[in-house]
């Protein structure tokens, strides 16, 4: 398929190979990265598609992208046979988006929003779905933490493949082994999924350049631990590592039955949340969650 004559636009159901560069499609919509959003852009489409392949196969499989600015992980998706349902709330990223709508028929659905107003249940129904993002760095743990939150389990979600700073990638893999590392968004992650560290992404690659490194974390739900509310293991982690130079005797004094707790599973209170192994952290809230 051609290119509308001299204007680059995307035609109706264009082969893939032909899409126009996306420095391209940036320089003809004005579009440049929003600091105040969040945003840097990924140009790299050869590195888009290793991210794309990070879930497995997306054939025909649902997928929600949260941040695609102008489109280019989005077109690795759509190359990789998704259903992409993508979530902007960058009006000026929206034509760009438009165009690669027309270009990918029923297969992109663009939503102008602000991803952390907006439930996926809403979105896909009972259809299962892969979330896939470059998640812009000033929301991404808001996001992430939401979607690993609420006392249903497994969740809609098969898969969460997201690029974060590095420090914060590391924080959610981290063990009590790493303690400078280790916190509440390992234990949120690992107590009911199996998160990965899946790619390393230098600065350099992005435009334009973070003054951070980036990498890529992928989490799949794993099996829930019986007798837990998830609800209790959010406080509980809250107020442990809120106050985590502290020792468990006195962050944890303000989350009723807590010290109790630790006193039933013999766990030390002079101990520290950091040293707190994931499993410790659900013994402590099935303790909470049957009263006491």
């Amino acid at each position: 398929m051609r290119r509308a004559a001299g204007l680059g636009r995307l035609i109706p159901g264009q082969a893939v190979n032909s899409l126009p560069p996306l420095r391209e499609v940036i320089a003809r919509h004005g579009l440049s990265a929003s600091k105040a959003l969040g945003q840097n852009f990924l140009l790299d489409e050869q590195l888009l598609d290793r991210i794309a392949a990070i879930p497995g196969s997306l054939k025909d499989r649902a997928v929600l992208e949260v941040g695609p600015g102008p489109g280019g992980l989005t077109r690795a998706l759509l190359r990789a046979g998704a259903r992409v349902t993508a979530i902007e709330m960058d009006r000026r990223c929206l034509p760009a988006l438009a165009e690669l709508a027309e270009a990918f028929p029923g297969r992109l659905r663009v939503i102008e929003g602000d991803a952390l107003k907006i439930d996926p249940a809403s979105l896909f129904g009972e259809e299962a779905y892969a979330v896939v993002a470059n998640l812009p760095y000033n929301v991404g743990t808001a996001l992430f933490t939401g979607w690993l939150s609420g006392e249903s389990w497994p969740p809609r979600w098969s898969s969460l493949t997201l690029m974060f700073q590095q420090e914060v990638a590391q924080r959610i893999v981290a063990t009590p082994a790493e303690p400078s590392a280790y916190g509440r968004l390992a234990v949120l992650a690992q107590w009911r999924g199996a998160p990965r560290l899946a790619m390393k992404v230098h600065r350099s690659a992005f435009t334009p350049p973070p003054k951070v490194m980036s990498a890529i974390v992928h989490v799949v739900p794993t099996a829930m631990p019986e007798g837990v509310s998830a609800r209790l293991l959010e406080r509980l982690t809250e107020a442990a590592f809120g106050q985590r130079r502290k020792m468990l005797r006195q962050s944890l004094k303000g989350v009723p039955g807590a010290l109790d707790a630790l006193e039933r599973l013999g766990i030390d209170p002079q101990r520290r949340a950091e040293t707190l192994r994931v499993e410790e952290f659900v013994n402590i809230a099935r303790v909470l969650s049957a009263g006491g």
